[in-house]
C-alpha cells in the first residue's frame, strides 16, 4: 500500500464525515492525491472557489445552484484540511487560518451575488461625503475574528453600514437600513441554510447590539451610541476579536471602513491606563460560564468532559490572554492582536508571565485545539465533549498521535489531564481564585485604629479620615478596600519591626497614596487583588520619599510594582530594551496622530511613557524586583537615554507639521540637531533634572527662511516638552547656554556656532562657555548635524591655551559658584563645598581645555571618572591620585543621589562619623591644590 492510500485510509477511519463524502464523490480522491500534499493557503482557497464556479459565475447562477456550488466547495476544503491535519501535515495555524480565510471569501462572494440582485431592483446605497458606494461592513467576531475557526465552527457576525440615507440608481428606492437588512438576511440564508449538500457555516448574530432583540444591521452612529450608553463588560471581551472581514482586507474600501470602525471600538475596549478592574469581571464571567457548562455536562450521559468550557479548557486559556489584552491594550498597542497564541507569545516577551508558564499554556492550547478538531471531524458536529467511551478515547488517542505512534486511551487521558491541570493552575493563579490570597473585604471593627504607640501621626490622620466627607462619598467597595489596606499595611509594618518613626512615616506616605487613588477602583484593585504589589509598595515608600511622591502623582505606575521582569530587561539588555520602548511609543503615537498634527493626547502619551520608564529605573535603583540595586552611574545612563528618546521622538513628531506649514516635502529630514549640555550632556541626569539645550541647524548660506523654519521647530518642541497637560509636564528646558545667551537667537546655524566658539579678542567666547562645551553632546535630531557639532566641539576643545591664564579664569569662576551657594552650617555640602563634586568637575574641565591639544583622548565626552583615569594614564597626574579622586566622585554622587531620593533639599552631611567621606574630601582638596595652587573657595 502506498503512502497516499494509507493516508486516505487513516482519514476515513477517523472521520465518518469524510468517508461519506468520498463515497459519494469518488473523484475527490484523485483531487486529494494532487492537492492534499500542498499547504492550504489564501490563494489556494481563492482558486477552489473559482473552480467551483462561485467567484466567476456567481451573478449568472440561480440561487439554488449558487448555494450548491458554495456548499460543495466547503465540503472539499473541509476534507482537504482534515486529510492534512489527521495525517500530521498541517500546523494548527494552517487549519484555523484556512477555515477562517474560506469564511471570509465565502462571505465576500455571497455579498457580491446578493448585491447584483438588489442593485437591479433598488439601486445602491451611496455615500455622498465619499462619493462612493456604501458597502455592507461585516465584522467577524470570536474565532473568525481571531483567524482561529475550528473544523465545525459557527461564525459570529455583526452587520454594519456607514450612515443613514436612501439608495440611488434603481427603479425603486429603499432606505439604507432596509437595503442592508435585506442583504444581511439573504447572506445568512446563503451561508447557513441546509440543502442536500449540507451547509456552509452556521451563523450566530447574538453579539450584535442588543442581541436577538436588536436590529439585524445598524449604522456606525447607532453602534457608537449603543457602546457609550449600554455597552456591557462582556462585550469588551467580545470586541477584542472583532475584525472587519468585508470589504475584503487589502482594498482601499476595507482600509477606510476599518479605520472608521476602529475609532469607535478602540476606546470602548481599551482603557487609556492599565485596567486591573477586568480581573474581577472576567473571574465572575468565568464562574457563570462554568456553572452553565456544568449544567449541560450533567445533562449529557457519556459526555463527562468539556474541553472548551470545562476546568483547564480552551476558554480558560483564552480568558487569561484576554485579561492581559484588556488590562494593557490601552497602553501597549501590541496587545491588540487577535490570535490567542500571538497574545501568549507577547506576554512571555514582555516578562509578564515566566516564559516557562507561557510555553506551558501554548502547548496546552495547541493540544486542546487539535483534540477539538478530531472530536468535530468525526461527524462534522460542533461539539467539545470528550466521550466516556473507552473505544472512542482510544480512537482519539490514535488520531492525535498517528497510526504508528498511537497511544492507548489511558496514556492519552494522562496527557490530557497533564495539560488541563496546568492550565487550571495557571488560570487560578492569574485570576487569584484562591480567596486566601486576596484582601478580605469585611468591614473593620468600629473600634479599630492604628496603634497609637507605633503610628502616632497616622493615628491622627486616621481619626480625621473616618469622619471626613471624602470617606463618606466613596462607593462602599472602595471604602472597604481602603480601610482594609490601611489595616493590612499597619500590621505588615509592625511585623517587620524597625524604627517606629520610620514606620509611621511610611504609613503616612501610604495614606497619601490611597487618598490619591481612592476614587480609581482599577488602582485599588491592584492592591486588593495582589498581596505582592502591596508589599512592594511599602518597600518603595520606606526607601524613598521622592519615589513615594512620584507614585502618588502617577498611580498608573502601580502595575510595575507587581511585574518585575521589565527592570531585569532594562539592566541586562539596555540597547534592545530602549529599541522596544521606542517601538511601543511610536505605535501609541501613530494611534492618535495623523499627518504630523500635534495633540494633547500625543503629548500625554510621551509623558506617561516618561513616567513609566523613570519609575522602572527607580525600582531598579532601589533594588525592588532585581537582585541588587543599580549603580548611580547606570541610573543616570538610563535616565539620559530616556531623555534622548523623548527629544528624538518629539523632533520626529513635531517636524512634519512644521515642514507642511512651509511647503517642504514630507520625506525631507530637517538639518537640525538638539545639543545637550550640563547633566544630560554628561549623561549624569537625575530624576528631576532640568535639560540644558542648544538648537543647531545647517544652511548653505545666510538663509533667513531657514532661521524662521527652525526657530518654529524649536519653539514647538519646547512647548511639547514643557507644556503642562492632564498628565503633567516632561522637563524644564534651559536654553541660556546658546551663543549670546538669552539675547541670542533661539536656533543657531552650525557655521555661526563654530565662528562664535573660535573667535578671539574681546568678542571671544568666555572660558566658562568652553567649560560647558566639555560636557556637551548630540542628543537628538539629524545625525549628520550631530556629526558637524562633534567636529566643531573637537576643534574648540583642542585649541592650545595659555595654561596659567586658564587656571586663573577657572579658579575665579569656581569662586563665583562658591559665592552663589553659601553654606553657613557645619555640615559638608557634597556638591558645592570645597572638596565636593563641583571641584572635581572643574578639575576635569581644566584638564580637557589645557591638555586636549596634546592628548586628544581627553576630548571624548566620557564622564568625569573616565577622564580622570585618562589624565592619569597620560601622565598629567599620579594614576593612583586619579583613581582615588574618581572613586571620591562616585561616592559623592551616590550619597547625593540617596539623599535626594529621600527628599533632602540640601545634600549636606555631618562628617564626624563619616571616615570614608572625609578621606574622599581630602583627596579632592589635595588634587585641587596641586592643580590650581590655591583653595577653591578663596580662603
Amino acid at each position: 500500500m502506498d503512502d497516499f492510500s494509507r493516508q486516505i485510509g487513516f482519514l476515513q477511519r477517523h472521520s465518518t464525515y469524510a468517508q461519506r463524502w468520498l463515497n459519494a464523490r469518488p473523484e475527490w480522491v484523485d483531487w486529494l492525491r494532487t492537492c492534499g500534499q500542498q499547504k492550504v493557503d489564501f490563494q489556494g482557497i481563492q482558486d477552489l472557489l473559482k473552480t467551483s464556479g462561485i467567484a466567476q459565475q456567481g451573478s449568472a447562477l440561480d440561487e439554488a445552484q449558487f448555494m450548491a456550488n458554495l456548499r460543495l466547495a466547503r465540503q472539499r476544503l473541509m476534507i482537504r484540511i482534515a486529510f492534512r491535519d489527521l495525517n500530521g501535515m498541517a500546523s494548527l495555524e494552517e487549519v484555523t487560518h484556512g477555515l477562517s480565510h474560506f469564511a471570509q471569501l465565502a462571505v465576500a462572494d455571497c455579498i457580491a451575488y446578493i448585491r447584483e440582485d438588489l442593485k437591479s431592483r433598488f439601486g445602491i446605497p451611496w455615500s455622498k461625503p465619499n462619493n462612493a458606494e456604501m458597502p455592507l461592513m461585516v465584522v467577524g467576531m470570536g474565532k473568525l475574528g481571531g483567524l482561529e475557526l475550528n473544523l465545525s465552527s459557527d461564525i459570529d457576525l455583526i452587520f454594519l453600514y456607514e450612515q443613514e440615507g436612501d439608495t440611488e440608481g434603481g427603479p425603486k428606492s429603499l432606505s439604507n437600513h432596509e437595503w442592508f437588512s435585506r442583504m444581511g438576511k439573504r447572506l445568512m440564508k446563503l451561508l447557513s441554510e441546509h440543502d442536500e449538500n449540507g451547509f456552509v457555516f452556521r451563523v450566530d448574530m447574538r453579539l450584535r447590539p442588543n442581541g436577538d432583540s436588536g436590529p439585524l444591521v445598524c449604522s456606525l452612529d447607532m453602534l457608537e451610541e449603543y457602546l457609550l450608553v449600554q455597552g456591557r463588560e462582556w462585550e469588551r471581551y467580545a470586541w477584542i476579536k472583532g475584525r472587519l472581514i468585508s470589504p475584503l482586507p487589502g482594498s482601499l474600501e476595507h482600509d477606510y471602513c476599518a479605520k472608521e470602525l476602529d475609532q469607535l471600538i478602540r476606546p470602548f475596549v481599551y482603557r487609556r491606563h492599565l485596567d486591573y478592574g477586568v480581573i474581577a469581571s472576567i473571574r465572575d464571567l468565568h464562574a457563570q460560564i462554568q456553572r452553565e457548562a456544568d449544567k449541560k455536562s450533567a445533562g449529557h450521559q457519556g459526555r463527562s468532559r468539556d474541553i472548551k468550557l470545562g476546568r483547564g479548557g480552551i476558554r480558560e486559556i483564552e480568558f487569561l490572554a484576554q485579561m492581559f489584552q484588556l488590562m494593557r491594550g490601552g497602553t501597549d498597542p501590541r496587545f491588540r492582536v487577535r490570535p490567542t497564541l500571538e497574545v501568549l507569545s507577547l506576554i512571555g516577551q514582555r516578562g509578564i508571565l515566566p516564559i516557562e508558564e507561557v510555553n506551558t499554556l501554548k502547548a496546552a492550547y495547541i493540544f486542546l485545539r487539535r483534540l477539538e478538531h478530531r472530536i468535530q471531524v468525526w461527524d462534522d458536529q460542533q461539539t467539545h465533549y470528550l466521550p466516556d467511551d473507552e473505544l472512542v478515547r482510544s480512537r482519539l488517542a490514535i488520531s492525535m498521535a498517528g497510526e504508528d505512534l498511537g497511544q492507548d486511551g489511558k496514556s492519552f487521558m494522562a496527557e490530557l489531564d497533564f495539560h488541563q491541570n496546568h492550565v487550571a493552575r495557571l488560570f487560578e493563579k492569574a485570576f487569584l481564585l484562591d480567596d486566601s490570597s486576596r484582601l478580605k473585604l469585611a468591614p473593620l471593627d468600629v473600634t479599630w485604629e492604628p496603634d497609637g504607640g507605633y503610628f502616632s501621626q497616622t493615628l491622627v490622620r486616621w481619626s480625621g479620615w473616618v469622619d471626613s466627607p471624602k470617606q463618606r462619598q466613596l462607593p462602599e467597595k472602595s471604602r472597604l478596600i481602603f480601610d482594609n489596606l490601611i489595616r493590612q499595611a499597619a500590621e505588615s509594618l509592625q511585623l517587620t519591626g524597625g524604627n517606629q518613626a520610620h514606620a509611621d512615616q511610611t504609613l503616612l506616605r501610604f495614606f497619601d497614596l490611597l487618598e490619591a487613588i481612592a476614587r480609581r477602583s482599577a488602582y485599588l484593585s491592584i492592591l486588593a487583588e495582589y498581596p505582592r504589589a502591596l508589599l512592594n509598595v511599602l518597600d518603595l515608600l520606606k526607601a524613598s520619599q521622592w519615589g513615594a511622591q512620584y507614585l502618588t502623582r502617577h498611580p498608573h505606575l502601580l502595575d510595575h510594582l507587581l511585574h518585575s521582569g521589565t527592570e531585569k530587561a532594562l539592566i541586562e539588555e539596555p540597547e534592545e530594551y530602549w529599541r522596544d520602548v521606542k517601538t511601543n511609543l511610536n505605535m501609541r503615537l501613530d494611534d492618535v496622530m495623523t499627518d504630523g498634527d500635534s495633540s494633547e493626547q500625543a503629548m500625554d502619551i510621551l509623558r506617561v511613557t516618561h513616567h513609566t520608564e523613570t519609575f522602572i529605573t527607580l525600582l531598579a535603583d532601589l533594588g525592588i524586583g532585581v537582585r541588587e540595586p543599580l549603580a548611580v552611574e547606570k541610573v543616570s545612563d538610563h535616565l539620559s537615554a530616556l531623555a534622548d528618546l523623548m527629544l528624538q521622538t518629539t523632533f520626529e513628531r513635531v517636524w512634519p507639521g512644521v515642514a507642511q506649514k512651509f511647503g517642504l516635502p514630507k520625506d525631507f529630514l530637517a538639518p537640525f540637531a538638539i545639543i545637550s549640555y550640563g547633566k544630560l550632556g554628561g549623561k549624569e541626569l537625575g530624576y528631576a533634572s532640568d535639560l540644558d539645550l542648544v538648537f543647531l541647524y545647517q544652511s548653505v548660506e545666510p538663509d533667513y527662511a531657514a532661521q524662521e523654519i527652525y526657530a518654529l521647530l524649536a519653539k514647538r518642541m519646547i512647548n511639547w516638552l514643557t507644556a503642562f497637560t492632564s498628565t503633567g509636564s516632561l522637563f524644564e528646558i534651559d536654553t541660556r547656554l546658546r551663543p549670546n545667551g538669552s539675547a541670542g537667537f533661539l536656533v543657531t546655524d552650525t557655521e555661526a556656532f563654530k565662528k562664535y566658539q573660535l573667535r578671539e579678542g574681546d568678542n571671544a567666547a568666555w572660558v566658562w562657555e568652553h567649560q560647558a562645551l566639555t560636557r556637551a553632546r548630540f542628543s537628538a535630531g539629524n545625525p549628520v548635524i550631530g556629526l558637524e557639532f562633534d567636529l566643531v566641539r573637537s576643534e574648540v576643545l583642542s585649541q592650545q591655551r595659555n595654561i596659567n591664564q586658564l587656571r586663573v579664569e577657572i579658579l575665579e569662576m569656581r569662586r563665583k559658584v562658591h559665592a552663589g551657594h553659601p553654606n553657613v552650617s557645619a555640615d559638608f555640602d557634597l556638591k558645592h563645598d570645597s572638596g565636593g563634586m563641583v571641584d572635581i568637575e572643574f578639575i576635569v574641565q581644566f584638564l580637557v581645555l589645557a591638555y586636549s591639544h596634546q592628548h586628544p583622548q581627553l576630548i571624548g565626552n566620557l564622564g568625569n571618572i573616565a577622564l580622570l583615569r585618562i589624565a592619569g594614564e597620560a601622565g598629567l597626574m599620579d594614576p593612583k591620585i586619579a583613581d582615588s579622586v574618581g572613586n571620591a566622585y562616585r561616592l559623592l554622587r551616590s550619597r547625593q543621589h540617596r539623599l535626594r531620593l529621600d527628599g533632602a533639599e540640601k545634600t549636606r552631611i555631618n562628617l564626624d562619623n563619616e571616615p570614608e567621606l572625609r578621606a574622599a574630601r581630602s583627596a579632592v582638596e589635595a588634587l585641587w591644590l596641586q592643580i590650581f595652587q590655591a583653595p577653591s573657595n578663596g580662603e
